[in-house]
């Protein structure tokens, strides 16, 4: 039975797992893993950001964090990946939500726009982290913001909302553009039609 499966059903020491993928660096080494035992497992992941295995919903948040801890997304595809372990998973629109954000300012640098994500992962609008505006796969205009590992997360309604309220209008290219600024760079919430 694969690793991964053992950890959702709950066979392993989930404490004992935990403490080891803490116990790495704030990026697992990905590139140093090579695992052979590779395969599909039926998790999900839900628009809302709500996992699921078997169809059940992974109500354990503790759990979830581990298993997005070793979430990556390799040519399309969404996996999850350990030493001796590469198991395909099922993403239906991003992996995560964004369900937050705030203004963080000093005296030093520009106001900066961080996000929140529905596991508690925080980021901060810039080059590598930025929003993009694009359809989700229901054909609905929808914002993202790029995390870490080529994972986006959607912005939720609640938020984007928000956003469009202290967005400001702005040319971008002969277009104008609903424009949130996070230290000093410019970020489009799409075209004023």
């Amino acid at each position: 039975m694969p690793v991964i499966l053992n950890i959702v059903i709950g066979l392993m020491d989930l404490t004992k797992i935990n403490k080891h993928v803490e116990s790495l660096d704030d990026e697992p080494p990905f590139d140093d893993w090579h695992p052979t035992n590779c395969g599909d497992i039926d998790i999900v992941i839900k628009p809302d950001g709500t996992w699921l295995h078997e169809g059940k919903a992974i109500t354990r948040l503790g759990l979830v964090k581990l298993l997005a801890r070793v979430l990556i997304k390799e040519n399309g595809d969404y996996f999850l990946k350990t030493p001796v372990e590469k198991m395909r998973i099922q993403v239906e629109d991003a992996p995560f939500v964004v369900t937050q954000w705030r203004t963080i300012s000093n005296d030093k640098t520009p106001e900066k726009i961080e996000v929140t994500t529905n596991l508690g992962n925080t980021y901060i609008i810039d080059s590598d982290h930025p929003i993009t505006a694009k359809s989700d796969p229901y054909n609905n205009p929808c914002l993202y913001v790029t995390l870490h590992r080529q994972l986006t997360a959607k912005v939720h309604r609640n938020v984007y909302y928000q956003w469009a309220e202290i967005a400001q209008e702005k040319n971008i290219e002969g277009i104008i553009h609903m424009v949130l600024e996070s230290g000093n760079q410019n970020f489009s919430l799409g075209a004023l039609e």
